[in-house]
């Protein structure tokens, strides 16, 4: 790999992060621009390996010297173990160059993916991302679009001519879209000064490698804050509903977290987020978005997220309020039993700490999935109101007691409640490690993190584990 110093400025969008960039095959004709350059965050600057695909020529058309670039760029980032940034606008694969573009392509793909779980990856989309470069997306640790943006692998033309059914592209594969339905948008921004910053703002919080620990956040927030706020949020009845966000950043340094994916599957909520100036992930169950079951796209949310956490080394805090599986037979036949299982899956083989904060609900399967005890969590916490079983009061008795009179039946779900649903017969059978007040769930899940920040786990050698997809 030869580093040259920059002779001019990239040709592609957006302007150099810093004046001290090193240009890889500087002198290589395309539309890709690679550099190793410097990224100016809130709390500091980071080197990474800046990959620019330009539209200015061509409309963005991958040569095979441009997918040779781009590879090249991800091998000089697992070299220098440096993230990988990539500012992408393509049209795909350029038809004249025949196969050869798409070998190009390929070359592109399979550093990329070489890079997956070594070094993070964060692409920026402003502008069209069409056919393979779209793929390389789904490739992407996190995805940051402009509004503008659009990405599918089968144009709006194609789609027509196979289905009858018109469509432009916003609505095919608008940023609305990856926000909304498919989730390959982690955020979405007003423009490419914006996803700049975003992406600079998603670093604050990753290390640069996966044996690298993320970087602490200055902060002059005390460990020990009450969090009375955090309890207040919760109803006075069990099936009301609240924001789980406001539990979040009432926990966090000085309430500043980064959302992902905030739009698809709202049902349950993964940030990023400091305690104690100590980056940690945050899963949480969303209380007003289908009363914070699990479906498929929350699972699958939920499994991507602790698994990018447990690559690189960032602590997980699970905030769980949830009455189980979203039920329903489109649901059973789209296969809830495998994605169900790869939230379970994820949170079984990670290793980084973690710690876990019951505020309500817990029942059944879920219960299961959100990093229960027996899942294999560090630390597992309860606040007094907390109801863990196997499922409510209400739904026990209906099955226990199907002949009961409603007088009866209300009796029995009393008893149930006083018998079963409180946290304390939880932790009295070891399932959970202790029952906290809300005010000061903030100083524990701090002592916590800080007794567990030592927390190394030995794996057993293996090619790689076979992850239900």
């Amino acid at each position: 790999m030869a580093l040259l110093p920059p002779t001019s400025s990239p040709s592609g969008p957006g302007r150099p992060l810093s004046g001290r960039g090193l240009q890889l095959r500087a002198k290589v004709p395309g539309i890709v621009h690679a550099s190793i350059d410097e990224l100016d965050t809130i709390h500091g600057s980071r080197e990474v390996v800046m990959v620019r695909v330009g539209r200015t020529e061509q409309a963005g058309a991958l040569s095979p010297r441009d997918g040779e670039t781009i590879a090249e760029a991800a091998r000089a980032a697992l070299a220098e173990r440096l993230p990988v940034v990539v500012e992408l606008s393509s049209t795909g694969a350029d038809i004249g160059e025949g196969l050869a573009a798409l070998h190009g392509w390929g070359l592109a793909a399979k550093a990329l993916s070489d890079c997956s779980g070594v070094v993070p990856t964060v692409m920026a989309v402003d502008g069209p991302a069409v056919s393979g470069p779209a793929l390389l997306l789904g490739i992407a640790d996190h995805v940051v679009m402009t509004r503008e943006a659009y990405a599918f692998v089968s144009g709006p033309h194609m789609v027509r001519e196979f289905t009858g059914v018109p469509i432009d592209k916003a609505e095919l594969g608008g940023s609305g879209s990856h926000a909304r339905h498919t989730g390959v948008a982690s955020m979405v921004v007003d423009d490419a000064e914006a996803a700049r910053a975003t992406v600079a703002a998603l670093f604050d919080f990753l290390p640069s490698h996966n044996d690298e620990l993320p970087p602490r956040i200055p902060t002059d927030d005390p460990a020990d804050r009450p969090t009375p706020e955090a309890g207040d949020v919760i109803p006075a009845t069990p099936t009301g509903s609240y924001d789980v966000r406001t539990v979040i950043r009432a926990l966090a340094d000085d309430g500043e977290v980064l959302e992902t994916k905030a739009a698809w599957a709202a049902n349950l909520v993964t940030a990023f987020g400091s305690i104690d100036g100590r980056p940690v992930g945050f899963v949480a169950n969303q209380p007003c978005a289908l009363a914070g079951t699990l479906d498929i796209p929350a699972s699958q949310k939920g499994a991507r997220f602790v698994a990018f956490c447990d690559a690189f080394n960032i602590p997980l805090v699970t905030l769980v309020d949830t009455p189980g599986f979203y039920p329903g037979k489109d649901l059973e036949w789209r296969g809830m039993i495998r994605h169900g299982a790869q939230m379970a899956f994820a949170y079984a083989r990670a290793t980084v700490p973690r710690v876990n904060v019951t505020l309500r609900k817990s029942y059944g399967g879920a219960y299961i999935v959100m990093d229960s005890k027996r899942m294999g969590n560090d630390l597992a916490f309860a606040w007094p109101s907390a109801e863990i079983a196997v499922m409510g009061a209400k739904g026990a008795v209906e099955i226990l007691h199907r002949r009961a009179t409603p007088e009866e039946r209300g009796e029995l779900e009393r008893a149930y409640e006083a018998r079963l649903l409180n946290p304390y017969i939880a932790a009295e059978r070891g399932f959970i490690d202790a029952v906290i007040e809300p005010d000061d769930t903030r100083r524990q899940l701090a002592a916590a993190l800080a007794v567990l920040e030592d927390k190394r786990e030995r794996l057993q050698p293996r090619a790689h584990d076979n992850t239900p997809l």
